[in-house]
C-alpha cells in the first residue's frame, strides 16, 4: 500500500511539473509572439514615415507673419498613406491619439468585413490584429465605425478604456485619422460602456456632421463592449 501511495505521489508531481513545463512553454510563446507583433508594426510604421523636409531660411516681413500665425485649415499629415496602400491596398488609412499607444493603420475589406481581425498587416495570422473599418461604411460616410481589440499587453485599442476615467478624457480627446485624401480631426464627446446590441452599431451615417466610432471590447462578459464617440471639428 505505502508503495502505491508513493508511486501516486511521484506520478502526480510528474504531472505538476509537466503543467508547469507546458505553462512556461506557452506564455513564452505568448511574450514572443506580441514582441513580433510589435515589431510588426514598428516596420509599417517606418513604411509610413514621411520623408524629412527642411524649409528654407527666409526673412519675411511682419505682415507675413502676422499671415502665417493664422490657423491652417487641415492640419500637416504625419503618416504616407499612400506608401501604406502600395504596400497593402486594402490599408485606407491611419488612426492616432497623442499621448496613448493608439498608433495604427486602419484597414477595409467590405466583402470580408473582419478579415483583419485576427491578421496582421501583411494578412498573416496576429492575435491582436489591425484596427479595421466596419464593412458596412466607407471613406465618405457620416459616421465612421472603427474595430479594434483591447489587448492585456496595452496594444491596439487597449488605452481606450482609460477614457472612462474624466481627468483622461479631458486630456486626450483629440483623435487624428488620416486617409489618402488629407487628415480628419475629431474631438470625443462621448464614452459609452455598452454591449454589442447599442444602436450605434447600426448607424452608418450621421445626422448632424461626421462622427467616429471606436469600438473595443470592455468587461467581463463577450459582448461587454467600450464606444469612445468622437466627431468632426
Amino acid at each position: 500500500m505505502r508503495t502505491r501511495n508513493k508511486l501516486a505521489l511521484i506520478f502526480f508531481c510528474l504531472l505538476l511539473s509537466a503543467a508547469a513545463v507546458l505553462s512556461g512553454v506557452k506564455i513564452h510563446s505568448e511574450l514572443k509572439e506580441q514582441q513580433k507583433e510589435k515589431e510588426d508594426f514598428a516596420a509599417v510604421a517606418e513604411i509610413a514615415e514621411l520623408p524629412m523636409t527642411e524649409a528654407p531660411a527666409e526673412s519675411v516681413t511682419n505682415a507675413e507673419t502676422e499671415t502665417s500665425a493664422e490657423p491652417t485649415e487641415q492640419p500637416a499629415a504625419e503618416h504616407d498613406i499612400q506608401a501604406l496602400i502600395a504596400e497593402n491596398s486594402d490599408c485606407i488609412g491611419w488612426l492616432s491619439i497623442d499621448g496613448t499607444n493608439i498608433s495604427y493603420p486602419v484597414m477595409y475589406t467590405p466583402s470580408d468585413p473582419q478579415k483583419y481581425l485576427r491578421r496582421n498587416f501583411y494578412g498573416r495570422y496576429s492575435q491582436s490584429g489591425v484596427p479595421f473599418l466596419d464593412g458596412r461604411c466607407n471613406l465618405q460616410s457620416t459616421n465612421l465605425i472603427i474595430y479594434g481589440h483591447n489587448m492585456k499587453n496595452d496594444t491596439m485599442f487597449a488605452d481606450l478604456k482609460k477614457y472612462v476615467d474624466r481627468d483622461f478624457l479631458n486630456a486626450h480627446r483629440t483623435v487624428k485619422f488620416e486617409t489618402a485624401d488629407g487628415v480628419q480631426t475629431f474631438i470625443v464627446t462621448e464614452v459609452l460602456k455598452t454591449n454589442t446590441s447599442d444602436e450605434w452599431y447600426n448607424r452608418i451615417s450621421a445626422e448632424d456632421g461626421k462622427q467616429l466610432v471606436l469600438s473595443a471590447c470592455y468587461g467581463s462578459g463577450k459582448d461587454g463592449r467600450l464606444l469612445i464617440i468622437a466627431a468632426e471639428t
